[in-house]
């Protein structure tokens, strides 16, 4: 049974006319009535009494009518709703994305691509870069922001680099500057306590990678916190930080950059290897690629 059959006799069960059948649904006469004999065939029963000049409907005919047209409904609405999520009227997409992005830039992101797809909806999850690569990896999130190059020998992941992200020292405002010169050194933050994030967030280990480069151990005057709480135990002048310099510029503390060539992390976005991004994943990697690639890395 096909669903063309379906139509075709619903059109002749509403007409109760083969010609007006087939002129509704726009295919030659006699191509409708070889359906209709095949359905009939398949079911084993005539549908249509077929007296001249009157077609009317069999108790077979009586019988399949109200359930071909709720298989015609059904097919419908499937299609609606598949076409809905094709074109991005509906759906959800799951964005991973560190606290310090989600505090920064991510925000302008799905503002953007909620005006371009409203019916859509953002479900973010925000945690460090390392436990973000794993919950993607277990299929829970569609793309996530994370810092690359990977450590060891994680998951296959395919990535894309959005943009290389500047580092800077943050202190409380009303304290007198770490050093004395307009920016620092990372031997500078030898023996001055820091305040430092939680095991697994990328922070933490690009600044204690940092200070080990450098030749020393950092002080932890307190850990364990994650962004807002970071920047809460510096204003209270438990310790400085190392945090991103858009987090920095909206902290309200004391900003002093690193001198030349500075520290940097990298920001890509992923998704994972073995599968294919759904289409409303897609646009939301445009997007970010539109917002945080420099002008010069820009298609």
């Amino acid at each position: 049974m096909q669903l063309q059959q379906l139509r075709y006799f619903v059109a002749v069960a509403e007409t109760r006319h083969f010609t007006r059948a087939a002129q509704r649904e726009h295919v030659a006469q006699p191509s409708l009535s070889q359906q209709i004999r095949s359905l009939e065939r398949e079911l084993g029963a005539e549908l249509f009494h077929r007296a001249r000049g009157h077609i009317s409907l069999t108790d077979a005919g009586e019988a399949l009518l109200p359930l071909a047209r709720r298989v015609l409904a059904d097919t419908e609405t499937a299609r609606r709703e598949v076409q809905e999520v094709a074109q991005l009227r509906r759906g959800r997409v799951r964005l991973g994305a560190p606290p310090s992005l989600c505090a920064s830039v991510v925000p302008d992101v799905l503002r953007a691509f909620h005006d371009r797809y409203p019916g859509v909806e953002l479900v973010v999850h925000e945690d460090g870069s390392q436990d973000l690569v794993r919950v993607l990896a277990a299929g829970e999130l569609d793309l996530a922001l994370i810092i690359t190059p990977l450590p060891g020998q994680g998951p296959v992941l395919t990535t894309a680099e959005l943009l290389s992200e500047e580092l800077v020292v943050v202190s409380p405002p009303d304290a007198p500057a770490p050093v004395r010169r307009s920016r620092i050194r990372v031997q500078d933050l030898r023996d001055r306590p820091l305040a430092m994030f939680r095991r697994g967030y990328d922070l933490r280990e690009l600044t204690v990678a940092a200070c080990r480069d450098a030749g020393f151990e950092p002080v932890f005057g307190v850990e364990g916190g994650e962004m807002d709480a970071v920047l809460g135990f510096v204003r209270a002048g438990l310790g400085l930080a190392v945090v991103p310099s858009m987090v920095a510029a909206r902290s309200g503390l004391r900003v002093t950059r690193f001198a030349s060539p500075g520290l940097h992390r990298t920001i890509s976005v992923a998704h994972r290897g073995d599968v294919s991004p759904t289409r409303a994943a897609r646009e939301l990697q445009l997007i970010l690629s539109e917002r945080l690639r420099p002008e010069g890395a820009r298609g």
